[in-house]
């Protein structure tokens, strides 16, 4: 299937590893170009040239307030336009509601909710008709999980914000989704099994709940991201997907 993706240019945060990279790479095999960023300049260095020569890296922190509009305008500086943005960042410090301190949460607020507002927000008013914004979020959007108080806390209201936005930028053409990946076979989550101080039987315990009875790839991950990200999905808007395997089993 031709997503239309070539030459149409996105920005991709949190890209040099993980979700992010997988979904940069589903984008930029399909013919896109990309602006995939991360705060170790080195390392998204490297990750743009692991991906190709039409992916550019920057490094940009989130929650630096002026990084939105560096990003915009490196965009347009580059390759002449903005189609598309994902806006994927890392996953707050894990914790019960005992365990987490005030800074934690700032820290986590900064990054996780108000940097992707900034981000959202500036792409919004680079963007014209069939432009889209893309939010990686979490199945903690409609459960809870135990042991992430700060991501349960947070992305449901970043998925609110994100259902708001597509409500407003609809009349203009402008497309918003939310990706919501479950147990993805990331660093991420390999760090979250480790806590339990039994990988092995973490991953069983986790892998019994899901229908399928694996864990996902984060290529099927960003597989999904892209197509949502693509034109071939030009009349999905205000929209969280689930990327889980079926563990959630409400409609």
């Amino acid at each position: 299937m031709d997503l239309g993706l070539k030459d149409r240019v996105y920005i991709v945060t949190g890209a040099t590893r993980g979700l992010g990279h997988a979904t940069a790479r589903e984008l930029a095999a399909d013919g896109a170009k990309v602006i995939i960023t991360g705060r170790d300049g080195k390392r998204v260095e490297a990750a743009a040239a692991e991906l190709g020569p039409d992916v550019v890296g920057m490094a940009a922190d989130n929650g630096e307030p002026g990084a939105a509009q560096r990003l915009v305008d490196a965009a347009h500086a580059r390759f002449g336009r903005l189609d598309g943005i994902l806006i994927s960042v890392g996953g707050p410090a894990p914790g019960f509601v005992a365990d987490n301190t005030d800074e934690q949460w700032q820290s986590a607020f900064d990054s996780v909710f108000l940097g992707a507002v900034r981000l959202a927000r500036t792409a919004a008013a680079a963007l014209g008709e069939g432009g889209v914004i893309g939010f990686v979020l979490s199945g903690s959007v409609h459960e809870p999980i135990a042991g992430l108080t700060i991501s349960n806390g947070l992305r449901p209201g970043l998925a609110g914000f994100a259902k708001s936005l597509a409500d407003e930028l609809g009349p203009r053409g402008i497309r918003v989704v939310g990706v919501l990946p479950a147990r993805i076979d990331t660093d991420r989550v390999r760090e979250l099994d480790a806590l339990s101080g039994d990988v092995e039987a973490s991953r069983t315990a986790a892998e019994a709940r899901i229908p399928l009875r694996r864990y996902g790839t984060p290529e099927e991950f960003g597989r999904t991201a892209a197509f949502l990200l693509s034109p071939a999905a030009s009349y999905l808007t205000g929209i969280m997907v689930p990327v889980d395997g079926g563990s959630r089993h409400g409609f």
